[in-house]
């Protein structure tokens, strides 16, 4: 496929499958909507060097092109569906394919050229994909050093090289972290609130931050839920059933657990709750998780009420 100019691709997002065209061309081709379909979407893209690439949304299908176009340093405009069928409408345009909607989408971009996600937007997208992806590292290291001590003696040298090569990546990651930081200051100055907070590092700060922006917007219970750290009662007829925690995000609760381990030693606040907790016989799952509640509790007072860490009983939860 030959284009002379400048090239304005429009993709059309399925929940399997993207399809993929450029203004002036009839081609369309199509990709799953995975990993080794967007490896060869911005294989094609670095060759044409698009003046635009333009993603209709669909209900979060879209992201992940989204995430890794924007990561490539591709302008990206993620584009309204109605608005593109309006365009369809006023050319005449009544059929409907995904490969048509591409056709449109890319047409949509080269005529109306809608804006691309700002700078800061499309910075805040990396942060959330590099914490993602320190998170993602963090539990290979972890599964490969509780391998390490059952795995073949011939093969522990092979196990700790990989353990070695992960966490020096883990590291460079949090050094790639803290220098995008400085693009979001505002970003920065959340995780730098919550670092006050003792037994709260830079790693959880900014897991939280990046991981829950809803922080500081919604009432204790609501975020606790959204963490997956709210207990939900599993009741049927005369039966009751422990109180469990379940879903929310992991990324979040992981590095709260961690954060509350250095917390009941370092903060008189969570160590006085979680001496209460076990003294009245709850055993140390249950403790420990109503001090990530209680923690990430503080953190949302803290945002909500734009103040540093200073004893619970004087913040309004």
């Amino acid at each position: 496929m030959t284009i002379q100019g400048e090239k304005y691709i429009g993709i059309d997002v399925g929940k399997t499958w993207l399809d993929v065209a450029v203004w002036g061309a009839e081609e369309v081709w199509q990709v799953p909507n995975d990993d080794s379909g967007l490896e060869k979407i911005v294989d094609r893209l670095v060759e044409w060097i698009p003046a635009l690439v333009a993603v209709e949304a669909s209900g979060g299908y879209e992201q992940r092109v989204v995430q890794e176009l924007i990561l490539r340093g591709f302008a990206v405009a993620v584009v309204n569906p109605t608005r593109v069928r309006a365009l369809a409408k006023a050319t005449g345009k009544l059929a409907k394919t995904d490969a048509i909607d591409a056709r449109l989408i890319a047409e949509y971009a080269f005529k109306i050229q809608p804006e691309t996600m700002e700078a800061k937007e499309a910075n805040e997208i990396r942060l959330k994909a590099m914490v993602s992806r320190r998170e993602q590292l963090v539990q290979m290291c972890t599964a490969e050093q509780n391998r390490l001590a059952t795995t073949h003696s011939s093969m522990k040298a092979d196990v700790q090289e990989h353990i070695d090569w992960i966490s020096s990546r883990i590291e460079a990651l949090e050094e790639e972290i803290k220098k995008l930081l400085a693009f979001l200051p505002e970003l920065k100055a959340l995780a730098d609130r919550l670092d006050t907070i003792p037994g709260v590092g830079f790693i959880t700060a900014i897991t939280v931050v990046a991981e829950m922006p809803e922080l500081g917007q919604l009432d204790r219970q609501k975020i606790a839920a959204l963490a997956g750290l709210a207990p939900f009662n599993r009741d049927s007829g005369k039966k009751r059933g422990k109180r469990r925690i379940f879903g929310g995000r992991k990324g979040v609760r992981r590095v709260l657990y961690m954060a509350c381990l250095s917390a009941i030693v370092h903060n008189p606040n969570i160590r006085r709750m979680y001496n209460r907790l076990t003294e009245n016989g709850k055993i140390f799952k249950v403790a420990i998780t109503a001090c990530m509640r209680k923690l990430l509790t503080i953190m949302n007072a803290m945002i909500r009420d734009q103040a540093d860490w200073r004893p619970p009983t004087l913040i309004s939860a």
